[in-house]
């Protein structure tokens, strides 16, 4: 499952798009520099999110939406076509992604 995909199923699972739980995490004081447990927890504790996604989460809420060239367009698994992940949402994603 590519990193996108991840964030596409977190938004069908809670209902958000990441960039709303982004913000939801800002406005509970997790962000850049919060440990992956807290936002574990969170993630779980409010959505029922397991640890694959709940890392996703973790990776956009503290680093944003850019990913490392390495996992882009590898045609792996978990191979992404850009490195930068869509986080407005499965209806407003452009195609390519």
């Amino acid at each position: 499952m590519s990193f996108q995909a991840y964030l596409d199923a977190v938004e069908k699972k809670t209902g958000f798009t990441p960039r709303q739980l982004i913000d939801i995490a800002q406005q509970r004081g997790l962000g850049p520099g919060t440990k992956a447990g807290p936002i574990l927890s969170w993630l779980s504790e409010e959505y029922g999110l397991g640890r694959g996604h709940g890392m996703a989460m973790v990776h956009v809420i503290t680093r944003g939406g850019s990913i490392d060239g390495k996992h882009v367009g590898t045609g792996s698994t978990h191979s992404d076509a850009k490195d930068h992940l869509w986080l407005d949402g499965i209806a407003t994603k452009p195609p390519g992604y």
